[in-house]
């Protein structure tokens, strides 16, 4: 599918859904035992993973049909302050892994019919500002993929770099005034160039070609390091300039507070292949 024959939205929504049959095939291989494995996120097993997606899914589904239910909803959790997320993990786990497992894939299964269905013109409210459909679907890619990356990370398993990760990029690009304004940094004048290289060999480009600020190399660690799934010195990323290196330190393409990364030496450089 490309750009030319349809939306951006109908683009994203079939990467969503390839990378939701993806995660869910890595899931249902598991043991049971695995479901309760500690993952990289402090404090969080494979089981809060799973329910923090179902969770965060349920609630974009609730911003499509009943935007002032999920604005209660909404406060209800920012009342709890910047460990909201630990919350919901807290409250599900109670839940059994196929239980949990159920409850994401049913959950995903009418988030992808809604998103469908839903006018285009449609913005829904969130955590941060409100967002049209695609950035909204593009979301939830990124944190799929994500949280996804966790779960194959405990288990010692390495996925295939896709191209779906042209999305999540692109995304950890348009987060740089973001990721900025969570430290309280101003945000820099200075554009930074981008140069990815896809699975297939493709060059993704993003910025000035003439910009002395540069981020060069694979997209999946580009990616890893956006979604602070790794430190940027545990992969292959060449950054060069005093603008480029603060962000790739703080790059972050979710919302949220501001996360502390992982530490360096955590995890050996991940194969694209």
């Amino acid at each position: 599918m490309t750009l030319m024959n349809t939306t951006v939205l109908d683009w994203v929504l079939v990467d969503l859904a390839d990378e939701t049959t993806a995660i869910v095939s890595v899931l249902g291989g598991l043991r049971q035992g695995s479901w309760s494995a500690p993952t990289p996120a402090t404090g969080w097993s494979i089981l809060d993973q799973v329910s923090h997606l179902a969770y965060f899914d349920d609630a974009t589904l609730l911003a499509l049909q009943d935007p002032a239910a999920f604005l209660a909803q909404r406060d209800e959790l920012l009342a709890l302050g910047d460990r909201f997320p630990d919350v919901v993990a807290e409250r599900h786990r109670h839940l059994g892994p196929h239980e949990c497992l159920a409850w994401f894939t049913r959950s995903r299964r009418a988030l992808l019919g809604a998103y469908a269905q839903a006018d285009p013109a449609y913005r829904l409210p969130w955590y941060g500002p409100d967002m049209g459909l695609a950035s909204s679907a593009t979301g939830r890619l990124m944190e799929t993929w994500a949280h996804g990356q966790d779960v194959v990370d405990t288990v010692g398993l390495v996925r295939p770099a896709t191209t779906r990760l042209r999305s999540v990029a692109d995304l950890g690009i348009r987060t740089f005034a973001f990721s900025f304004a969570l430290h309280g940094q101003p945000h820099p004048t200075t554009r930074v160039r981008v140069e990815l290289t896809g699975p297939q060999g493709e060059v993704w480009t993003w910025g000035p070609e003439q910009a002395i600020d540069r981020v060069t190399g694979a997209a999946l660690d580009f990616c890893l390091v956006v979604t602070q799934r790794r430190n940027v010195l545990d992969t292959g990323l060449q950054v060069t300039g005093a603008v480029a290196t603060a962000w790739m330190q703080i790059a972050q393409a979710y919302a949220g507070a501001a996360g502390t990364g992982r530490p360096a030496d955590q995890f050996l450089p991940v194969s694209p292949s």
